[in-house]
């Protein structure tokens, strides 16, 4: 019972009692502990944290909370508590008085209680008034006081000899009961306090409103867990962002800070100055001029200060940070509670009659502490990550602010690309930094603690093992070093390849046409086979690295254990040493792998800091250079004595300018390229450094550029730009712009989604939608930046009328309008001619022709070409009818829409708006747009992973998994062996067999080590099989494909496999696999040696596996989603910052900035949407995964602890110590299967794109042709017809036609009458639906396609070249003589060029043949052609890429070299097919007309009228 000698102040019985306590049956603490030390420290407790507390509740108020039933429970419960505790204080005067003496303990326990439970409740009511929900610091006290209690209760439970003191008996159950009460109660939460403004929002983030234990254990992320289980999550699934985490918080208050310190520098700069002032000033009076410059040179060193964006950094964010850090000390504290724990519970099985409650209370501190530690540790990551978020969002929006602001100069600095890549990789470095930073003190922290406990244990020996752990770490280092060089040796062998593809595809039509496949697919392999060999030096690196990763920990203990034993024959190694050091060399891991990578990092985020402190630190524009006030003069814009320049050090750009433009008139600016026209404009706009001057402009602004600058959004919202609205208006801009007629043809009419850059408008719609944007904005100023050069004659002219000129929309307005077109300006008010920069002249046209002066030179020079161009629109409707054709191929080749630079060829087309079938270009378009990438949702089948696997190869896969088992085996062996050593202890017999068990443990240890690297080195084979066979079926079958797979498919979906889906395959799945094959072993292993050493465990895995599947089948469906769904809103941040960047000049002049930095930062937003609940999914499942982990571990002590007698010490060490690893491999394990998950889907994909149908075989053996086949070069057409894709109208109709060999037929028609459809059919791109070609007695349908289309030739109407050296796209297969090569190059007029290249016929051409002009790339193919030499030509005229010389060239050689060749060509030029043997008319893919020339001119039909219209006949 309770001792009544009770307690003196001075505790003598602490001592005398210790012994006492551990060996009787019940514990039966010291009376003195039971009544100060157990009562106390809850009290401790509160009166420590309240005063803090307090003050962080009056600073954050959020309103009060109505007095509901559970707060006046918990009041009333409290006050009952405080009576309680008195009675027993007044009971003690009650006994005092009646000359009991007591000691003072009993008058100072019931006081200080009862005082702390008064303030728990003033604490209950000072909550719900600041509107706290559920309280934290409240939960802990009554945790704290329970615990304490229930000590107590076992104390008081069963006295002996009756209760001899009933009031304290009673009075204490109270209190006991009661705390148990409060404590369940302060679970539950309050209602939400009144007034708030918190939860508005409709799917707010359930965090805001959670309680203390939800929040501690993420318990409030569940539902949404649960919701991703049952369907995949989407977009409106998630919650909205937390305020404080929001751009709109966040990145203020880091701008603010920024402020602050550019500031400060500021104000140093100019401290610097006056003191070298003063100090000059001081010196000169005493003459000593030498000191003066001395003092200046030091402060100018000084000077440099730079404002310090880590500074700035770490105000906003790092107050928030720390709460993060202080979890992690506090975590880093418990980490080591539990080896000493161990230590007693190894103790406690080496003594036969120590009492089981002693046992049992040890068991449940090892689950506690693990308990805290988990709780602890993920509060701590929660921070950290949060913190990244918050740094991201900030970074981001810091940088989008700045590039809207940010000079010329400054723009030249730093392209696009790289500005964006500090908003990825440098904004992305940071966030990955704040998640380890704290590791930086950490680390060295728990290793100093773990050599201190390793010292008190094993004495100096330790130092062995801990020279191991250092040595190991330049190893590690120095394969790291090597790794990143191989990295990037491999980065380059991989664009090279991407590259090459990219053109491949491109051209893939030119490769089918001229069975050139084989030789570009032995190119690729080439390059891939570079690539796999550094892939496999990198993967037996890797095997190394892991090898010495695997083995470092038991290497550690197995030269500390030699060493401790053969040092002194005294050194025992007994359990507690070994199992104990063994843990404590597992805590040492962590922090010894983590430093390296902090430091790395910590490095790679200077470097980004740098970077970004840089970028903001640039010159912004000044807003004031352009005074925008109502200036006084009346004009719309003035320019007074200007002198601009692009940057502050440039020379003057614009020199000495003087220009007035009155309230409403319209100016022309003229002058020659690079006058400096656009600079006026710019300057206008407030776009350049004024070196002096002034500028006014009178009200709001519209600005086209001379490149449209299009969004990527709908074509009516790229023209309201912001504005509200008004459909009246809208379509008189429409009308007006000419846009009407352009509607019709969008797939989408206004709605039609604008890619990119404005990719799918030709160069003159972007112009024209620029206009009406600028129309619309109804400004008072027009700056107009040559907006007619881009669009044809009649548009500019429609224009002009409508909109610019004096009878426009825009007449009252004051325009500026920059031109080249010389027919408008006699209709302007004044001219404006720039010379160089300099006004030279300036008033009305016919003032300016008076003059005589610069401007009617202009004149002179510029109007011949002006009538030219003229001519040219009258120009004959063949040209018309062959743009057509050109605007038909394009709607066919979806490809263009990936390729700008096949643009400028559309764009001519698309102007000139004639009659032409709509549906045939809208067809192709609207079939790509349904046609969108298949995402797979859900499980991931089991057949991709068999896919794998047999790519692998179906033995090495289950060698691999062998081999793990083995080195697992291994491992678990070996500490076996250490369990019967440490046995010998107890059964004296040591000395004996040192050398034996040291030599035993060694062989196992070190044969687990070669095990982990052979089993390595295997995956790495593996992993490049798999690379290799995977890459080879999808380039094999690409090759195969149809052409019509590529017309439907948009390249970026191919490449996109090649790209990143075989990087993953490459690089990403192999180390995934590493990791879970490792993982997954790992837990296996624990298993098996708690199993071994107390069987019972099994009963316990059963239910324990359950909850861990279900946890891991949940959070893997809500986490890969979230991944989804983060990714895919993750790209519009990054192009919506590089448009605006190409737009800053437009925004700013329209006056967009805020609205367009909203924009940003939804999208920031909206990213951070779906990367919270990813960072929190990640939380949860670690908090649940480590109660799994900490439930074995308390099961394998309890079991412990249970069988005590049957279990030897060694035993008990062993399961206890191995249960405490495995939480990390369980939580990691289910990271590995979502990732590999995630991953694997890259083989879903290849697999798709390699089993895709392919074409006819490229040679069929038993139907060869002979060799000199075609002989004579008839061909026949029978019957035949023909369709592009399966579910199309036939595009040719039953032609029956034979040709002799060496006849010449000209292919003419209308557009798509199917005259490209013919020759594609020759060649067998298209198959025939019906009949069939027979060229020279061989039916082209039975034999294979590459003995067919070597033998014919075509000169393609589009030349494509590939990179590479000109031999190589002349003959890739290398099959001719140099003297070939040259001959033909003399015949196709290149002889001349070639020759003058210094590098001959190893010319490098570049992408697409870029470095030579699209004339001499047309003598390229028809240089391919006359090498070739076969019998039947085709030429597929090009139309407006040809210049006529060129053209006359390729004619006149056709016909002297290809005398006795069939040859057809499609003709655009009727000229050219007059002296042809025959003409071919085609209508509607049939044949019209078939006859001599000059029969068919007499017959007056088709012919005759094209003929007419060409105007070939007077």
């Amino acid at each position: 019972g309770i001792s009544r000698n009770g307690c003196r102040l001075d505790f003598p019985e602490f001592n005398q009692d210790s012994n006492l306590t551990k060996h009787t049956n019940l514990p039966d603490l010291p009376a003195c502990f039971q009544l100060s030390v157990l009562p106390w420290t809850p009290c401790i407790y509160l009166w420590l944290a309240s005063p803090f507390y307090i003050l962080y509740l009056k600073r954050n108020n959020r309103g009060y909370i109505m007095m509901s039933i559970l707060n006046r429970i918990k009041t009333v419960l409290g006050l009952i508590l405080w009576i309680v505790c008195w009675t027993d204080l007044f009971s003690s005067f009650h006994e005092m008085s009646q000359n009991q003496s007591k000691p003072p303990i009993y008058f100072i326990t019931p006081l200080i209680v009862g005082m702390t439970m008064l303030l728990a409740t003033f604490l209950i009511q000072y909550e719900r008034l600041k509107g706290v929900q559920s309280s934290g610091v409240l939960f802990i006290f009554w945790t704290i006081s329970v615990l304490c209690a229930i000590v107590l209760t076992m104390e008081t439970a069963l006295p002996a000899n009756g209760v001899e003191d009933k009031l304290r008996f009673t009075t204490f159950y109270i209190y006991f009961g009661l705390t148990l009460i409060q404590l369940i109660l302060s679970c539950f939460n309050e209602k939400p306090p009144l007034f708030s403004s918190v939860v508005t929002d409709p799917n707010a983030c359930p965090e805001i409103t959670a309680g203390f234990l939800s929040k501690m254990t993420f318990w409030w992320f569940t539902s949404m867990a649960i919701k991703g289980y049952k369907s995949p999550l989407e977009n409106k699934d998630l919650w909205s962002l937390n305020k404080q985490d929001s751009s709109e918080l966040v990145v203020p208050n880091l701008l603010n800070e920024w402020e602050v310190e550019k500031s400060k520098a500021q104000r140093y700069k100019f401290k610097q100055k006056m003191k070298i002032f003063i100090s000059f000033h001081n010196h000169c009076h005493t003459g000593s001029i030498k000191k003066v410059v001395n003092e200046v040179l030091l402060s100018k060193r000084r000077e440099v200060r730079q404002p310090s964006f880590l500074r700035a950094l770490l105000r906003a964010f790092g107050p928030y940070f720390l709460i993060g850090s202080a979890f992690k000390l506090l975590q880093d504290l418990i980490t080591f509670v539990n080896p000493q724990l161990l230590r007693l519970l190894i103790d406690f099985t080496k003594q036969p009659n120590a009492p089981l409650w002693w046992g049992y209370s040890l068991a449940f501190l090892m689950f506690g502490t693990s308990l805290l530690q988990t709780l602890i540790l993920h509060q701590h990551f929660q921070y950290c990550f949060v913190t990244g978020m918050r740094l991201r969002s900030g970074i981001i929006g810091a940088i989008y602010r700045k590039a809207l602001a940010i000079t010329n100069e400054a723009k030249r600095s730093s392209t696009v690309g790289e500005v964006v890549n500090l908003m990825s990789v440098d904004a992305q470095r940071f966030m990955d930094l704040t998640t380890f930073l704290n590791m930086l003190w950490s680390a060295p922290l728990q290793i100093i603690l773990a050599l201190f406990f390793l010292w008190q244990n094993l004495g100096p020996s330790v130092l062995a093992g801990v020279a191991l752990m250092v040595l190991l770490i330049p190893f590690n280092a120095f394969i790291a070093m090597k790794t990143r060089t191989y990295q990037v040796e491999q980065m380059k062998h991989k664009d090279d390849r991407i590259k090459l593809m990219n053109e491949i595809l491109n051209g893939i039509k030119v490769l089918k046409l001229y069975a050139w496949e084989v030789s570009f697919k032995e190119k690729i392999l080439q390059i891939r086979q570079k690539e796999l060999t550094v892939l496999r030096k990198t993967a037996y690196l890797s095997a190394l690295s892991t090898m010495a990763w695997t083995s470092a920990p038991f290497m550690v203990a197995l030269t500390t254990f030699a060493v401790y034993v053969t040092v002194d024959e005294e050194n025992v190694l007994d359990a507690e040493k070994a199992f104990v050091s063994l843990s404590l060399f597992n805590i040492l891991r962590f922090p010894l792998n983590m430093l390296p990578q902090v430091i790395s990092s910590i490095v790679q985020a200077s470097v980004s800091l740098k970077r970004i402190q840089d970028f903001l630190s640039h010159d912004e524009l000044n807003p004031e250079s352009v005074d925008r006030r109502n200036n006084a003069s009346g004009n719309g814009a003035d320019v007074v004595n200007g002198t601009f320049s692009w940057a502050k050090q440039d020379q003057a750009t614009l020199d000495n300018i003087n220009v007035m433009v009155p309230q409403g008139s319209l100016l022309a600016v003229v002058g020659h390229v690079g006058c400096g026209k656009t600079s006026l404009v710019s300057a206008l706009l407030g776009e350049m450094e004024k070196q002096e001057g002034q500028i006014s402009i009178r009200g709001s602004v519209a600005y086209v550029p001379q490149q449209a600058w299009i969004q990527n959004a709908t074509l009516r919202d790229n023209i309201l730009f912001g504005r509200p609205y008004v459909e009246q208006r809208y379509r008189c801009v429409l009308e007006a712009c000419a846009l009407t007629p352009d509607l019709e043809v969008l797939p989408g009419g206004d709605q039609t989604e604008i890619g990119e850059k404005g990719i799918n408008l030709s160069g003159g719609q972007r112009q024209r939608v620029s206009l009406a944007r600028a129309l619309y904005s109804e400004a008072d100023v027009y700056l107009l930046d040559d907006p007619l050069s881009a669009v044809d004659a009649h548009v500019a002219k429609h224009i002009f009328d409508k909109v610019i000129g004096p009878e426009g929309a825009l007449k009252g307005k004051t325009r500026i309008l920059v031109t080249h077109g010389i027919s408008f300006l006699p209709q302007v008010d004044n001219i404006l001619v720039m010379v160089d920069g300099r006004v030279s002249e300036m008033g009305s046209y016919q003032d300016l022709l008076k003059q005589n002066g610069a401007f009617a030179e202009f004149l002179r020079n510029y109007s011949l070409e002006d009538i030219i161009e003229d001519d040219e629109f009258g120009c004959p409707i063949s040209l018309c009818v062959s743009l057509l054709f050109c605007c038909r191929q394009i709607s066919i080749m979806s490809n263009d829409l990936e390729n700008p630079k096949k643009m400028s060829r559309r764009r001519r087309c698309s102007e000139r708006k004639h009659p032409e079938s709509p549906t045939e270009k809208k067809e192709p378009k609207l079939e790509k747009l349904i046609q969108a990438e298949t995402a797979e949702t859900g499980r991931v089948k089991f057949k991709v992973y068999w896919d794998y696997a047999k790519a692998v190869g179906p033995f090495l896969s289950l060698f691999i998994c062998f081999l793990y088992g083995c080195q697992s085996a291994a491992s678990i062996g070996a500490n076996f062996w250490l369990s019967e050593w440490t046995n010998d202890a107890q059964h004296n017999r040591t000395q004996d067999q040192v050398s034996m068990r040291v030599g035993v443990y060694a062989a196992l240890g070190i044969s687990q080590g070669v095990l982990v690297m052979f089993s390595s080195f295997t995956l790495a084979l593996g992993k490049i099989q798999a690379a290799r066979k995977l890459h080879q079926t999808l380039l094999d079958n690409k090759f195969h494909t149809p052409q019509s797979f590529f017309d439907t498919t948009p390249i970026g979906r191919i490449i996109n496999r090649f790209s990143k889906d075989i990087y993953v395959i490459d690089e990403v799945l192999p180390s995934t696999i590493l990791m879970f094959l490792g993982t997954f072993f790992a837990s296996l292993s624990t298993m098996i040696v708690i199993i071994c050493s107390t069987p019972i465990f099994a009963l316990v895995i059963g239910p324990l596996a359950l909850i861990y599947f279900f946890v891991q089948r949940f959070y893997v469906a809500t986490s890969r989603q979230l991944k989804r769904l983060e990714s895919v809103s993750r790209s519009p941040i990054y192009s919506h910052f590089s448009e605006t960047i190409t737009g800053t000049s437009v925004i700013r002049a329209y006056g967009r900035n805020a609205a367009f930095v909203l924009m940003s930062d939804m999208k920031v937003d909206e990213n951070q949407k779906s990367y919270y609940p990813g960072i929190v999914s990640n939380r949860w499942l670690g908090v649940r995964i480590e109660l799994i982990g900490n439930c074995i571990v308390l099961f394998a002590a309890l079991l412990a602890v249970i069988g005590k007698d049957k279990l030897s010490p060694g035993l008990v060490g062993l399961s206890v110590s191995y249960a405490l690893q495995v939480t990390m491999s369980l939580n990691w394990m289910v990271r590995m299967t979502s990732d590999l998950e995630s991953n694997i889907v890259a083989v879903e994909r290849v697999k798709e794109y390699s089993e895709t149908q392919t074409e006819a075989p490229w040679i069929v053996t038993d139907k060869q042709p002979p060799p000199d086949w075609p002989p004579k070069g008839n061909v026949e057409f029978a019957d035949y017809s023909v369709r592009y894709r399966e579910g199309l109208d036939l595009v040719l109709r039953n032609i029956s036609l034979k040709v002799e060999g060496g006849e010449k037929i000209g292919i003419v028609g209308r557009t798509g009458a199917g005259k490209s459809s013919m020759t594609l059919c020759l060649f067998r791109l298209l198959e025939a639906a019906d009949g069939e070609i027979v060229i020279d007695e061989v039916k082209i349908s039975e034999i294979g396609l590459h003995d067919l289309r070597s033998k014919l030739t075509i000169i393609p109407q589009e030349p494509v070249l590939f990179s590479g050296t000109l031999r190589m796209n002349l003959d890739p297969f290398e099959k001719y003589s140099d003297e070939e090569v040259w001959k033909a190059l003399e015949l196709s007029h290149l002889k001349r060029f070639v020759s003058n290249q210094t590098s001959k016929l190893d010319l490098e051409c570049s992408e697409g043949g870029e470095n030579l002009s699209v004339g001499q790339r047309q003598l390229v193919c028809l240089a391919r052609a006359l090498l070739r030499k076969t019998r039947i030509l085709v030429l597929d005229e090009a139309t407006a890429a040809v210049d006529l010389e060129t053209d006359d060239l390729i004619q006149s050689t056709i016909r002297t070299q290809f005398e006795d060749c069939t040859v057809f060509t499609i003709a655009h030029r009727l000229n050219t097919i007059m002296d042809y043997t025959r003409v071919l008319v085609l209508d509607k893919g049939q044949i019209a007309e078939f006859d001599t020339p000059t029969n068919l001119m007499a017959q007056k039909g088709i012919f005759y009228g094209m003929a007419k219209d060409a105007g070939l006949i007077v």
